[in-house]
């Protein structure tokens, strides 16, 4: 299958990416402070460079988009692999995979207990809100 943009419209698209303050993350940042949790953000010390750090608790939230992170999940449908250049994706995006596991490996070892929200998940606000409620608990692993 052919790309129905050209290199220069392709180009300027991936561009526009963020890959801080997303609208996922933001989402979530803000359940959180309402929540009357204070946190961290996008420290560089830490394995993957955790979305949001919570220190006095030892807790890591990774707010992935589904596309990038591949969420392997039947019912996203964000996380689809292209269908052009996929010589080029399919690695890229293996190995997106793979660094997030071995960053959360790497943070549960040092003893940081790690939360993923996907970008999907984030449609959903009360769900989330559950969620990140059973994951800052003290009582939660």
């Amino acid at each position: 299958m052919v790309d129905k943009l050209t290199p220069e419209e392709r180009s300027k698209n991936m561009s526009r990416i963020q890959s801080k303050d997303t609208t996922p993350e933001m989402i979530v940042r803000k359940l959180i402070f309402s929540k009357g949790y204070r946190y961290r953000l996008h420290r560089k010390e830490l394995p993957g460079k955790p979305d949001i750090i919570l220190p006095s608790k030892k807790k890591i939230v990774f707010v992935h988009g589904c596309f990038w992170h591949q969420h392997n999940n039947p019912k996203c449908k964000i996380a689809r692999v292209p269908k052009s250049k996929t010589e080029y994706w399919i690695p890229k995006l293996e190995r997106n995979v793979e660094r997030d596991a071995e960053h959360q490996k790497s943070l549960r070892s040092k003893g940081w207990k790690v939360l993923v929200v996907w970008e999907c998940e984030t449609n959903d606000v009360k769900k989330l809100s559950r969620k990140l409620d059973r994951f800052l608990s003290d009582k939660s692993a």
